[in-house]
């Protein structure tokens, strides 16, 4: 077994003596590189944001923003980083170095003020600098930007300001920094990491990685994985990490082994067939977003209200699904797509609706030792579709409550309803009576207020922080009625 590196900044470096908990933040703070700083450890802020080289899209690589803090080192052995001291071009002895063209327009708009957060800013507009489908807007014959090139979060240069959320500044103010990634253009053809994305991001390798008597472990395929898991069924599973890096940052959480399967190439598929979609558990948000294109519009208005781009980069349905967290912003989509999810173990595999999946609260009837491999959305696909997502903010927050709406209406009659609720009850779960008052029925006032009445009296919301029981159940409601609003006119003309 070759002994676990990372390749950083270009240059090898071993991950031992780290421990197989600690945090590619705290490995590179502990090799010099402090730019990459700690902010909130869960990564809710994005000052320990770092480039990773993944595979790509529209080309080989990908350079892709994640948080550092919440990866352990240990998962990106064998693999490829960039951080904010990497991105500048090291001069000739006694001369500064070169800025890259987005710190240089982070220095020059003003975009920085005590700069804990920069560096993470520059990681993640470094990833949207490099995405290679970003380009800028087509100009009307006067020379100026045309009425409809860009919005307030979309500039000229084709740069998508949601690529930065997940990152925060608290003394700068966001409009010089936007005003920054508004003004990079597009990347030289001399420009290394540019070249690199038409390389191969580097092959998967198996990890076994052995510190005070805890490990870290990645096979090759799926049957090595599952046969370990038979072994060892009390191991803790990652993919991106997102929620197990928090467990072990904010609750202090170890594990004797952990098991990475986010480079295991079956479950990284996604495939089209004639009468459903398969998901892989292990694609992130992200590249599911990319790979689909909008191809299913109820997954389309889900992901930019999950979480953040960070998060996204690295999160996975298999693990927002694994949790078995109530509030889990993809369990109310999937419900609603009518999804089911395949699970395997080194037995074989089984499908099971994702209406009876979960159990209980964090709690499913996925085995010890099995992996969720995929998840499965039939096709046609309903039409009438909706995502409504209640929050004290519009992105990056944790839902009071989700509901997701999928409807076939035809000649003004529900022919079929699905609704996924999250937020509502120990579990996420589907709204049968809502459903039930729904179909066969006239897309009318009366049938919809009805149905929202009943819809108001689905699960057992409790009151806690984010909002009262009371509130949940209104909302649950009102979010019926805003999509009647929403829907009416499109499906009367």
């Amino acid at each position: 077994m070759v002994a676990a590196r990372i390749t950083v900044n270009g240059k090898e470096a071993p991950i031992s003596p780290a421990a197989p908990h600690t945090t590619a933040l705290d490995f590179l703070r502990e090799r010099g590189l402090t730019g990459t700083k700690e902010g909130c450890a869960e990564g809710e802020c994005g000052a320990c944001s770092i480039l990773v080289a993944r595979p790509g899209v529209n080309k080989p690589t990908d350079w892709v923003a994640v948080n550092a803090c919440l990866v352990p080192a240990a998962a990106l052995d064998g693999q490829e980083i960039i951080t904010s001291e990497g991105l500048a071009t090291p001069g000739e002895p006694g001369t500064p170095a070169t800025l890259h063209p987005v710190q240089e327009e982070m220095a020059v708009r003003g975009g920085s003020q005590c700069g804990y957060c920069t560096p993470g800013f520059i990681c993640s507009m470094a990833a949207e600098y490099y995405r290679p489908d970003r380009c800028a807007h087509a100009e009307s014959g006067d020379g100026t930007d045309s009425a409809d090139s860009a919005d307030a979060e979309h500039g000229p240069n084709g740069f998508d300001l949601h690529s930065l959320s997940g990152n925060l500044c608290r003394c700068t103010g966001y409009r010089p920094i936007r005003d920054a990634a508004f003004a990079v253009g597009a990347p030289t053809d001399e420009d290394p990491l540019a070249q690199r994305r038409e390389q191969s991001p580097p092959a998967p390798v198996a990890t076994e990685y052995t510190q005070d008597d805890s490990t870290f472990l990645r096979k090759n395929t799926l049957a090595e994985t599952l046969r370990l898991l038979r072994e060892r069924p009390d191991a803790v599973v990652v993919a991106g990490s997102t929620d197990w890096g928090v467990e072990v940052n904010i609750r202090s959480r170890r594990a004797d082994c952990v098991v990475g399967i986010d480079r295991l190439s079956e479950l990284r598929e996604l495939r089209v067939e004639a009468d459903h979609i398969e998901i892989g558990a292990a694609l992130t948000l992200t590249e599911i977003e990319r790979r689909l294109d909008g191809d299913v519009p109820l997954l389309a208005d889900l992901f930019p209200q999950f979480a953040s781009r960070l998060i996204r980069n690295g999160a996975t349905l298999g693990g927002n699904l694994g949790t078995g967290s109530p509030i889990g912003d993809s369990p109310p989509v999937l419900l609603a797509l009518e999804a089911t999810v395949v699970l395997a173990d080194a037995d074989g595999e089984r499908e099971v609706p994702l209406a009876d999946y979960f159990t209980g609260y964090r709690q499913s009837v996925r085995r010890p030792g099995e992996l969720i491999r995929s998840v499965r959305i039939p096709l046609p696909l309903s039409p009438v579709v909706a995502f409504h997502k209640i929050a004290k903010r519009r992105f990056d927050d944790i839902s009071s409550v989700a509901v997701a709406f999928a409807l076939d209406i035809e000649d003004g009659i529900v022919r079929k309803a699905r609704i996924g609720l999250g937020g509502v009850a120990a579990t996420p779960i589907r709204s049968f009576a809502t459903e039930a008052a729904l179909e066969g029925k006239p897309w009318s006032t009366e049938t919809v207020e009805a149905a929202a009445r009943e819809l108001r009296g689905e699960g057992t919301p409790m009151s806690d922080h984010r909002a009262s029981s009371l509130y949940r159940s209104a909302m649950l409601g009102q979010s019926l009625l805003k999509l009647y609003a929403q829907t009416t006119e499109a499906v009367s003309s």
